[in-house]
């Protein structure tokens, strides 16, 4: 039987951000275009005339809408809510009329503002969201900026858009952990994320470096390992820390200070545009994460080689990997545990390079080729 090439549209804000979602947008709708010939368009909102962060395929159509939504970010509150009707009356025209005008076999929501009005443009497509955050953490506000108010129009939000996903033909979230959180929806498949790359080599784990990567943000729990490390430095001197990400690091190094943690044994970087060259230079990679949607970083770590110690923390880990045999999870946000998990792997040698051989034949389960075949069936269940 001769495999079908779909139409497909995704829909998202923008390709110019350094983000997680743009990255595995752009890997899957690569891949699609050039292995399976599909014809893909992104429908753009926001980031018109701004270079895309991450290559795009020249197979791949790009509308932008122009429609310039991050104009809220610098309005007034009342100015917002006005602005922003006015913009998603706009959006909502321009939008239609591309797709009538596409006629996609499929129209993919990445669960932005088109997810209110998605399901009732009658273009003959399809329709499939996908989240990349847990459902618990969907509306996730920092810690500092959690507030009843803001807690009472996060639990109304949730509610809506649960009334709105039920009318998708498809739902796909990152995890079978999340997939147990979304009560009530009977249309929810699990595909995760792809691997980003593939190493060009494995860590020789000689290398006595702990390494995490991550947004210096309250999510990750840099200061839930820095205070484990705190710990660790004290038995195990040989061992350094290397922490890298974007954000700001201040909260950090005060804490560093405040710990009386040896700056010379620990450090905290910006981002690296060459981050399989730190794993590759490292022997145990951790993530303290408070919650996550997935957990990419410690599939790439895996795939380097590296014995991964994280959090049990919702959702993601406990999806990647199985306790004491391709890595360890730890009782969320348990500082004690976590520093003697470090201790422990670092001191036993052994171990740890078991550890290495079954993390990186699991992250074999997360290639590209086996995550695009997950989505190409679930577009041929929809197309017959």
């Amino acid at each position: 039987m001769t495999e079908k090439k779909y139409n497909i549209v995704y829909c998202t804000p923008s390709l110019y951000v350094a983000g997680g979602l743009e990255r595995v947008l752009t890997l899957k709708a690569n891949y699609f275009a050039e292995h399976y010939q599909y014809n893909i368009t992104i429908i753009l909102t926001d980031g018109l005339g701004k270079p895309f962060y991450y290559p795009v395929s020249d197979k791949i159509k790009i509308v932008n809408l122009d429609i310039n939504f991050e104009e809220l970010w610098t309005c007034s509150f009342y100015k917002k809510v006005i602005l922003y009707l006015k913009k998603q009356r706009v959006f909502r025209r321009k939008l239609s009329r591309e797709l009538i005008r596409i006629k996609p076999d499929i129209t993919i929501s990445l669960l932005r503002r088109e997810i209110n009005f998605i399901t009732k443009i009658k273009d003959g497509s399809k329709k499939i969201g996908e989240i990349h955050v847990n459902r618990s953490n969907y509306r996730n506000f920092e810690e500092s900026e959690a507030n009843f108010f803001k807690k009472l129009f996060s639990r109304y939000w949730m509610n809506s858009l649960t009334a709105k996903l039920k009318k998708l033909d498809k739902f796909v979230v990152l995890t079978e952990e999340d997939r147990l959180q979304w009560h009530g929806l009977n249309n929810v498949i699990v595909i995760p994320d792809p691997l980003s790359f593939h190493p060009r080599s494995v860590s020789t784990l000689t290398t006595k470096r702990v390494i995490a990567v991550g947004r210096y943000v309250y999510q990750k729990g840099f200061d839930l390992l820095l205070r484990a490390w705190s710990k660790v430095e004290k038995c195990c001197p040989e061992l350094e820390l290397a922490i890298y990400g974007q954000g700001i690091r201040e909260p950090y190094e005060s804490l560093i200070d405040e710990l009386k943690i040896e700056r010379n044994r620990c450090h905290l970087y910006g981002p690296t545009a060459d981050i399989e060259s730190e794993y590759l230079n490292s022997s145990i990679f951790v993530l303290s994460s408070r919650f996550e949607g997935f957990g990419m970083v410690i599939v790439e770590a895996m795939a380097c080689g590296l014995p991964v110690i994280s959090f049990d923390c919702p959702c993601g880990p406990k999806d990647i990997i199985t306790d004491g045999v391709n890595g360890f999870l730890i009782e969320k946000e348990n500082v004690d545990e976590l520093a003697k998990s470090i201790i422990s792997l670092a001191e036993s040698p052994d171990l740890a390079n078991k550890i290495k051989y079954n993390a990186q034949i699991r992250s074999r389960d997360f290639d590209i080729d086996t995550v695009a075949g997950k989505w190409k069936s679930l577009f041929d269940s929809l197309s017959y």
